[in-house]
C-alpha cells in the first residue's frame, strides 16, 4: 500500500475502510510506543503527527481525526495485537520495516530509550516478522549512525 492522498476528513474522503483501518492501526502503535515509558512528551506528540501526516499524506484535520479514533480504539483494546495484525496483513516487508523506523523515531523523539519502549519495539518486530538485523538497522538509521541504503 502506498501513501494516500490528503483528505480533509469529510464523508467524501478518498480513503477506503481498509486504508482508514491501516492509518488507525499505525497511529495506535505509534501512540502506544510513546506511552510505553508512562510519559507522553510534546516531542513525541509532534513526531507522531509529523510521521503520520508524511507517511499517509494526511491533512492536519485528517490526522487529528485518525489520532482521536486511534486513542479510542487503544482504550478499548487489551493489547496491540489487533493493530499489528492489520499492518502485518496489509503491508509488504519493506512497508513494515518503515513502520518499525517510525516506532523508533517516536521512541527517540524525547532522546531517551526506556526498557519498556525497547521491549515493545522488539516484540512488535517479532509480530511483524522483521529480521533482528533490520530492527537494529532501523534503530541506527533513526539515531543517525547509519545512512539509508
Amino acid at each position: 500500500m502506498k501513501a494516500m492522498p490528503a483528505t480533509g476528513g469529510t464523508d467524501t474522503s478518498p480513503y477506503t475502510d481498509a486504508d482508514r483501518e491501516l492509518q488507525i492501526a499505525t497511529c495506535a502503535l505509534l501512540l502506544d510506543s510513546a506511552h510505553a515509558d508512562n510519559e507522553f512528551t510534546p516531542e513525541e506528540g509532534r513526531k507522531i503527527e509529523q510521521l503520520m501526516r508524511g507517511h499517509f499524506a494526511l491533512s492536519e484535520e485528517a490526522f487529528h481525526e485518525i489520532k482521536k479514533l486511534s486513542e479510542k480504539k487503544l482504550k478499548g483494546s487489551i493489547d496491540l495485537w489487533q493493530f499489528a495484525k492489520t499492518i502485518k496483513e496489509q503491508y509488504s516487508y519493506q512497508q513494515k520495516k518503515k513502520i518499525i523506523e517510525m516506532v523508533w523515531a517516536v521512541i527517540y523523539a524525547d532522546a531517551t530509550l526506556d526498557a519498556h519502549e525497547d521491549y515493545l519495539v522488539h516484540k512488535l518486530s517479532t509480530v511483524l516478522n522483521i529480521d533482528h538485523r533490520e530492527l537494529i538497522d532501523a534503530k541506527l538509521k533513526i539515531l543517525g549512525q547509519k545512512k539509508a541504503p
